[in-house]
Parts: C-alpha cells; structure tokens; sequence
C-alpha cells in the first residue's frame, strides 16, 4: 500500500483552503498534468505562458487524486476533488512549509555556481544507506521547484537533500528560509551569470544567501580552496553560524583532497578527512568529482554518517543525463561513445568536461571529438571566455571540435585549423554535420547551456542510431 502523503483534511489545514467534490488523498505532488501519476495532487499553477487551471480535466482523468486551484475550471464533474485556495502558487509553499514543519528529517541544502546536481546525487548515495532519503528531482532548485520539492517530503524521511538555484540576487533567500537546512554547503563560486552580476564578489554575497535559512546550530561546508571562502566563512558567521568546515586541496581543509587519479570510468580519491585517512572511488571520471565528493562527505558528517560507512557508497555514482551520462550508441557497422553534457555551461565546467573526454578510452582508430554550444549569461566578456577554451582542447588533445552559436564563433576562429571540425548557427545545424562526420570509433561530448539547446544533437545521435539497427523479422 502507498503511504498517504497529504490527507485532505490535512492538505486543507496547511493551505486554509476550501474542499469540495468528493472525499480524497493523496501520495504524491504534481504540477504538470503531462507527467502527473496515479494518487497525485495535482497543484495548477498559473505561469506567465500557461496556466495548470486549463489542464485540471487532463490531470485528473489521467489519476491524480484531486487538485488544487484558485478557480474552478468549467466542464468539471460536480463532485471533482478540489482543494480551492487563494492563489495556488501560495497554496504550493504554504503545503511546503507544513511539510517542513511536521518533518523531523536532517536537513542538507546545496548550492554553487557549478557542482550543486552531482553533489546532490552523492549525497543520495550516502544518506541513503543510512536510513530514508528524500532528494530534489531533476533540477527542481527554483521558486516552484523547491516548495515542490519540499511538499514532496514524506513523514518518514530520515534525511533530506534540496538543490538551491539562483541567477539574479535575493532568488536564494526565501528557498532557504522555506528548506530551513541544518547543514548549508556551497560547491564553488565562479564566473556564471556574469550579465546579471558585475563580479564574481557579487556571485558569491548571492550564493551566502542560503545561511539566511540554517537553523540553530547548524552547520556551512564551503570550498576551502576558492579565492572567496573568506567572505563565504564571515557571511556564514553573521547569520549566526558558529561551525563552519571547508573542503579541497588547500592544507586547512577539513575534508582535504591529498591526491585523486581520474581513469576513464571512475575517480580514485585518497582524502584526509579530520584526522581520518581514506580511500574511495567515485563511479564517473572527473576531478571535480572527488572534490565535491568531500562537500558530500563532510555534510552527511553533520546529519550523522561517518565519512567511512557513506564514502563507499560513491562507488555507484553515474552521471545524471546531461551532465556526463555516456551511451554506447551503434554506428556505421561499430559503435560511438556519446558523454552528454548537453544540460548547462561555463567556462568551468566546460574545461571540467573537455578534460575529462581527453581521458576517455577509445580505439586506436577513434578520435575524441568535442560538440560545444553557446555559453550563456556570461556579460562583456563572453567572447574572450568562448575563445580560451581552444586552450584546454589543444591540451587535452582533442581531435576534432563542431561549434555552434554566435558566440562559440569566437572559438571556432581561436582553435587551430586541424582542430576545427566545422561551424553552425544552431544546435540542430551541428547536429546534422556531426553525424556526417562521426566514424565508428569516436568518443563525442556534447555540451552548451540550457539556452543553447545543445541536447538536440544527443537526440539526433539516438535517432542515427536507432535507425541504423536492423529490423529484426517476426517468426
């Protein structure tokens, strides 16, 4: 039997809202009538494109168990289940804040420029073994997806882990205040959003947002090595924050990464974590892994896992898609490698995973080819930032590099000659010259930020493949 995770009396409670129709609960939240499952309540909000009000029918035919709204919809039955409220939107983070309130699970939440999905994923991984778990889906880190998110925790939750995002200062604010997280950790401080923001100074009194919302006695797990955990260190002080533990290289570390070696499939790391020695390995290549890692460790520290009962758990970690998941895709008689990066972008995280497709095995005759996309939000120096990652791929000898966009037009002209596989306008235009090109062998990385819509070139890839499979006839 699926446990209850709003009653109707208690759903109406939260969001003082108003039943009517027939009697109901509910196991699960929805705002989207497309993916809503069976014994779900669907929440219609209204957004600036579409309105959840005009899907309500659809939502509920499909199973949900009732629906929340501010209007009534016409041509629903009289004895539809609604909870009515004021305004839905209030009525989703007024059903969050009851779930935090009668929850009494420890509570992590994360943030940074780049990092925060992996470090998220990790720490699933961790908490998991130490009893139940409940974690942001996908990128649910924005004003709707957090009170989702946190309207989706159920009673029995041991732990809890919820993915902060921001891109314009005070967006972290009222997320932290709703999660109220024991623990508060920041992956990295970087040159991301740089058009809504003049420094990467102001990136980081944006990120220190999320201290605002730490409860009593919590704990911040900052990047020890990053040029702002100064401020980070004194902003979390200020919010009342006693305890503050970093993690990195740098020798005053808590958590301090001593070596890390990155083979094709997984990242060895050999950290010391206070006064604890400890070797793990990380399922996925990438340097940026074992270092996030110890953000991980040292958070799940504070809600009651040793780092040496939850690092071995990091073994199983894969890449969620579009942020490093690989495919082995059939083609042309062999096979491809396909590293879908293809979810967001920045300078750092494009040197993260240009670096790691220079580690990526391939056949004597494959080449490692690189699929990159616009760069977004990156402000006045957009360009001379899309140019200097010729740099890391001349480095990382990677053979050939397909750009598309405007601005990846200043690296097509920066790589050199050999190096330049081709240029487009648009994610659909490198799509259909990368599969001109690609030969079985090949190990490609596709990445772009989410504008850039580079995910249409990994589809494209999937559909060549498919297509090329033999049909196999029925007997």
């Amino acid at each position: 039997m699926i446990p209850v995770l709003w009653s109707a009396g208690d759903a109406q409670a939260a969001t003082r809202g108003r039943l009517s129709g027939r009697p109901w609960q509910a196991a699960g939240v929805s705002i989207d009538s497309r993916s809503v499952m069976t014994g779900d309540l669907f929440i219609a909000l209204a957004g600036p494109n579409h309105d959840g009000h005009d899907h309500v029918a659809a939502a509920l035919a499909a199973g949900a168990a009732a629906a929340m709204v501010h209007r009534i919809p016409a041509g629903l039955s009289p004895d539809a289940p609604l909870l009515i409220v004021a305004d839905t939107r209030v009525g989703l983070e007024a059903l969050a804040a009851a779930a935090r309130a009668r929850s009494s699970a420890r509570i992590v939440a994360v943030t940074g420029s780049v990092g925060k999905t992996g470090t998220k994923e990790m720490l699933r991984l961790i908490l998991a073994g130490a009893g139940p778990a409940h974690v942001t889906q996908g990128n649910l880190n924005n004003h709707w997806g957090v009170p989702l998110s946190l309207a989706r925790l159920p009673r029995e939750a041991c732990f809890a882990v919820f993915e902060l995002g921001m891109n314009h200062v005070g967006e972290i604010a009222p997320l932290t205040c709703l999660v109220r997280p024991h623990v508060a950790v920041i992956t990295s401080i970087e040159a991301v959003h740089l058009a809504h923001f003049a420094s990467t100074r102001q990136i980081a009194e944006a990120k220190a947002e999320i201290f605002l919302g730490v409860e009593p006695g919590g704990l911040a797990v900052l990047p020890r090595d990053n040029r702002h955990f100064n401020f980070l260190c004194d902003a979390a002080r200020a919010a009342g924050i006693r305890h503050v533990e970093g993690f990195g290289h740098h020798i005053d570390a808590d958590a301090r990464l001593l070596d890390a070696a990155v083979d094709p499939a997984a990242t060895l790391v050999f950290a010391l974590i206070g006064d604890d020695a400890l070797s793990y390995r990380v399922g996925v290549p990438g340097m940026q892994w074992a270092t996030n890692s110890l953000a991980a460790l040292l958070a799940a520290r504070a809600v009651g896992v040793a780092p040496g009962r939850g690092a071995p758990a990091l073994s199983g970690m894969t890449a969620p898609r579009g942020r490093g998941a690989r495919k082995c895709l059939p083609w042309h008689g062999g096979s491809i490698v396909v590293i879908d990066e293809s979810y967001n972008a920045s300078p750092v995280s494009m040197r993260a995973a240009i670096s790691a497709l220079g580690l990526a095995e391939r056949p004597r005759d494959g080449r490692r080819i690189a699929v990159l996309g616009d760069m977004l939000e990156l402000g006045e120096t957009s360009p001379t930032l899309h140019a200097g990652l010729a740099e890391t791929l001349v480095e990382q000898r990677i053979d050939l590099v397909f750009t598309a966009g405007a601005l990846m037009r200043h690296l097509h002209d920066a790589l050199p000659e050999d190096r330049r596989g081709g240029h487009a306008g648009d994610a659909d235009s490198a799509a259909l010259a990368v599969c001109r090109a690609l030969k079985a062998g090949d190990v490609v990385m596709v990445k772009g930020s989410a504008g850039s819509a580079m995910g249409r070139v990994v589809k494209k890839l999937e559909e060549m493949a498919a297509a090329s499979l033999p049909t196999v006839a029925g007997t």
